[in-house]
């Protein structure tokens, strides 16, 4: 399958990562693997884009990372998008989150939706969702955690483009 778009990810912290990790291990313990992109750290994404755009979201991404420091974020509750295949961890709105997402589409974002920032947990068929949904709000605890880097990347397959840390608050 040849690439269909680019994706901005916010990458969480490795505190962030251990706690989500657990998380999603405790799922696969249970026989919930997901069909999502593994190897990919847990991060929210902030927009996507045409490939065309390569070049432009690049230079976007070193000029965020010049404007930006590390984000905090509160990951405060779980939840399921419309259709029933993604289960979720998402964080609250915070003005630095809403700040960061909004420069991140000064490129054209080709998203069609309203942007819920969210780490994926799993994505699989609603059926799925459903009988995994009990088992991750049981083990779920909020927490905060902070973006440290950006990261994009092309989909499908999965072409990691550029990682840059952000400054540290």
């Amino acid at each position: 399958m040849a690439e269909q778009f680019l994706t901005l990810m916010a990458d969480l912290d490795e505190e962030s990562q251990s706690r989500m990790s657990s998380w999603y291990k405790e799922l696969q313990n249970a026989g919930f693997d997901g069909e999502q992109t593994h190897g990919l750290p847990f991060h929210i994404s902030l927009a996507c884009y045409s490939l065309d755009r390569e070049a432009e979201v690049k230079d976007l991404v070193h000029r965020l990372a010049e404007d930006f420091a590390q984000v905090p974020v509160y990951i405060s509750h779980v939840g399921i998008f419309p259709g029933g295949k993604v289960l979720f961890g998402a964080p609250d709105m915070s003005p630095e989150l809403l700040a960061l997402h909004d420069a991140s589409v000064e490129v054209k974002s080709i998203q069609d939706f309203i942007w819920t920032p969210h780490a994926t947990m799993i994505i699989d068929e609603p059926d799925v969702i459903a009988k995994a949904l009990p088992l991750f709000a049981k083990s779920f605890a909020p927490f905060g955690g902070k973006i440290v880097r950006l990261h994009l990347c092309a989909f499908w397959p999965t072409r990691e483009i550029i990682t840059i840390q952000l400054k540290e608050r």
